[in-house]
């Protein structure tokens, strides 16, 4: 194991155990037999190291996350992303709450990688069909939620003790976010529109056609107008699929 290596998890070891979230850089030298010029050679500081340490926990995380191959119904991935992350967050509190917190000067890169895992499953929902908001905003509100739900499940454990409280929210966020694939009602039509305009717009961002680029951004320009001007779904349920995948993981 090389001496970088060596004082990452001896900083990661010491993060764990610390009552008070927190490390000495004279414990990590000790707990890894080095002097103090070589954390300041290896990672300029102390905020460099913990950014290292933060790095290291989310690499684990994210080689679990890519392990899994994308499934037939993408719904079922953004249900499955949502409890992995809540997972990670439970056996991980500390650098958990490092990597989220506010007063970081930089998003640590395995914090804007699990966005962007995140991000390429919503696009796969709007190829579906199954969005009705862009993949972007969709990105953004189920992290904000779900990074809320484990911070108050990791801060304030006495009083946010529901053990349901991460299923409840995950599925109240993502059913304004799903679509029904099955809508019947003329009510619906204009959200139904909004879904169809986004879909398209996500498949001709990722599909070559016989456009000019010229003709392929106008056409985008089109079709996000439409998306934005639409309104959003109304009704507000949790989409039939959404729904059995969450059946199916919960008998495995």
């Amino acid at each position: 194991m090389d001496t970088r290596t060596r004082m990452v998890k001896a900083a990661e070891s010491l993060l764990r155990a610390s009552p008070e979230h927190d490390l000495s850089t004279r414990a990590v030298c000790e707990a890894a037999e080095v002097g103090a010029p070589v954390l300041y050679r290896l990672f300029g500081d102390k905020n460099g190291l913990i950014a290292a340490v933060v790095d290291n926990a989310f690499a684990r995380y994210l080689k679990q996350k890519r392990a899994l191959p994308p499934s037939d119904d993408p719904v079922d991935d953004v249900y499955t992303t949502w409890d992995i992350h809540v997972a990670f967050a439970l056996a991980n509190p500390t650098v958990y709450r490092i990597a989220y917190a506010p007063s970081l000067a930089v998003v640590p890169a395995g914090v804007e990688e699990a966005r962007q895992l995140l991000l390429e499953k919503f696009v796969r929902c709007a190829e579906a069909g199954r969005l009705n908001t862009t993949p972007d905003e969709a990105a953004q509100v189920m992290m904000s939620a779900c990074v809320g739900v484990n911070l108050c499940l990791l801060s304030q454990p006495d009083t946010f003790n529901d053990p349901k409280l991460s299923a409840r929210v995950r599925d109240a966020t993502l059913s304004a976010l799903l679509v029904d694939p099955h809508l019947p009602t003329v009510d619906q039509q204009s959200a139904m529109l909004k879904t169809v305009a986004l879909q398209c717009a996500a498949l001709i961002r990722a599909t070559p056609t016989t456009l000019t680029a010229a003709e392929v951004t106008l056409l985008l320009q089109w079709l996000d107008a439409i998306g934005a001007a639409c309104g959003p779904i109304q009704n507000g349920s949790v989409t039939p699929s959404a729904s059995s995948s969450r059946s199916r993981r919960q008998q495995r």
